[in-house]
């Protein structure tokens, strides 16, 4: 019988003895991707395209192909606004692979990396995101896409109609656990353990990873966890049927924009884009419906429901300064204090200690970045420290060019490239129609800024192997459990102990108030 070009390429391939070779099968088909050191392989399906009447369901298995698939161009960016550069379409749910393994028996640790963008932005194939100078450390690193906005989260009564499990919404994480099944199936193939997985991510994506931690469904499909300034996670969500919170019930949201839900998936990938709420607004954020997500996160982790696996949680130390208009007097401080915190905001501000004019600035981006990002960073470390000893917080304080040179500070992502030693990059340099043209200059980063890299990157690493970041370049980072310590990444490299304590405990109790119903809301 006669063998094809192809088929004698892939059997060589295959049946070479010198190692994992740049064709790779998994359970769709066969694989072609690029490299030496360290192979990547981009663009990989791990759902079958969420287009027609597959718009606003549960991601469905690929399509197995029959002949080599080029894996060597990202895929698509998701529907978004115009943010990050590269082609979008609905059919964008893709990932990639690095590994730098030699044989496909080696069994090296993943890491998945889930990215940011508030649920709305935000693609795989961001340059800041590249896994190859992590992966050349000794793991596999893989990366996703996942729906975004009104794509990934609108719940509507026809679409909860269809679901066998009477509920709809949530698309966005039901894409992320199709992805670490997809990594539970074929990860093998590329030299990684499947049985040593660990989830990371910033922002969106650090929230994603809480999320992953109560959502049952997620059990078991990874063992380590990283989030990097998780937001939210300890303010109530919208509900699938009731009103809570301020919010209305999501259905009733997603009903308003047409009853007709197969009108609605007639309509082109602009004009559902037309439809949606707005960044970070109902119907494009995470919803509780009961099933994927039972309860509030704050509230599950505070009743033990979350799954038991090693835990890295930090934020950096001026969340917010990308996020609000500098705030220039006290009574405009007052003010601000008082649509996130109501009654509650004298009582904080005092903790803050704002004197003058002239400190507004600086206590409105630490009220709304410790308010939004660190306190619910302390309620999981808090809630996991019961049952896990391998869980450890960070707070990223170093000020680069960037955020010098912007009035930032150590700004909100300004440690992704230094956990992914992609310096000079930055990933708010790919969106200056949202955030203003943060250029790179070349004295945006020094040999400090290389050294601070190096040691953050092989710390993340060192814990995707072991569940234990210690190691060189590092003083003795102990767990959060020890009087809760948290390790500083800045000029220098630091231990300390209980981060903002009294006013974090402030915030927290107001957070519990509101989720009780006892404080009146913030609106997100």
């Amino acid at each position: 019988m006669k063998l094809t070009i192809t088929a004698l390429l892939v059997s060589s391939a295959l049946a070479s003895g010198s190692g994992l070779q740049t064709i790779v099968k998994i359970d769709s088909g066969l694989v072609a991707g690029s490299g030496t050191t360290v192979r990547s392989y981009k663009g990989i399906p791990y759902a079958a395209p969420p287009t027609g009447d597959l718009r606003w369901k549960p991601p469905q298995p690929v399509k197995p192909w029959s002949v080599v698939r080029a894996a060597k161009t990202f895929p698509n960016n998701c529907p978004q606004m115009t943010f990050v550069p590269g082609p979008q379409s609905e059919d964008c749910l893709g990932l990639n692979v690095w590994t730098p393994s030699r044989s496909s028996s080696d069994k090296l640790p993943v890491m998945i990396w889930i990215h940011g963008g508030g649920f709305f932005f935000g693609s795989s194939a961001q340059t800041v995101f590249d896994g190859e100078a992590l992966a050349a450390q000794g793991v596999v690193v893989v990366s996703i896409n996942y729906r975004l906005g009104i794509f990934g989260f609108l719940a509507h009564p026809a679409l909860s109609k269809e679901s066998p499990q009477g509920v709809s919404g949530n698309y966005s994480l039901l894409d992320m656990i199709a992805a670490l099944r997809w990594v539970n199936r074929n990860i093998a193939a590329f030299g990684g353990d499947p049985g040593n997985v660990t989830i990371f991510g910033q922002s969106a994506g650090g929230t994603a990873v809480c999320l992953l931690l109560v959502a049952p469904e997620a059990k078991g499909l990874f063992q380590r966890a990283v989030s990097e300034s998780a937001a939210w996670i300890n303010t109530p969500l919208s509900r699938l049927r009731e009103p809570s919170f301020g919010h209305k019930a999501a259905e009733e949201v997603g009903e308003s924009l047409g009853p007709d839900i197969a009108a609605l998936r007639a309509k082109n990938t602009a004009e559902i884009m037309k439809l949606g709420g707005g960044p970070m607004t109902d119907p494009e954020m995470p919803i509780i419906d009961g099933v994927v997500l039972p309860d509030d996160p704050g509230q599950l982790f505070a009743s033990g429901k979350f799954h038991n696996v090693s835990l890295i949680a930090g934020t950096t130390l001026d969340e917010a300064t990308l996020f609000i208009t500098p705030v220039k007097d006290q009574a405009t401080l007052r003010s601000l204090a008082g649509e996130m915190l109501g009654a509650g905001a004298d009582t904080v501000l005092k903790a803050y200690g704002a004197a003058s004019d002239a400190e507004a600035r600086e206590v409105a981006a630490q009220v709304t970045g410790d308010w939004i990002f660190l306190q619910g960073a302390r309620v999981v470390l808090r809630a996991t420290s019961k049952t896990n000893p391998q869980l450890f917080q960070y707070r990223f304080t170093h000020v680069n060019g960037v955020g010098r040179r912007n009035r930032l500070g150590a700004y909100h992502s300004s440690e992704i490239a230094y956990v992914f030693a992609t310096l000079p990059d930055s990933e708010f340099g790919m969106a200056p129609s949202m955030f203003g043209n943060f250029s790179v200059a070349a004295d945006s980063y020094n040999d400090q800024d290389e050294q601070l890299s190096q040691a953050m990157s092989a710390a993340w690493v060192r814990f995707a192997k072991t569940g234990d970041p210690n190691g060189p370049g590092l003083p003795k980072w102990p767990s959060f459990r020890q009087e809760e310590a948290y390790l500083e990444f800045g000029d220098h490299i630091v231990l300390g102990n209980a981060l903002r304590k009294v006013q974090i405990d402030l915030l927290t109790d107001f957070a519990d108030k509101w989720r009780t119903g006892t404080a009146a809301p913030s609106p997100r």
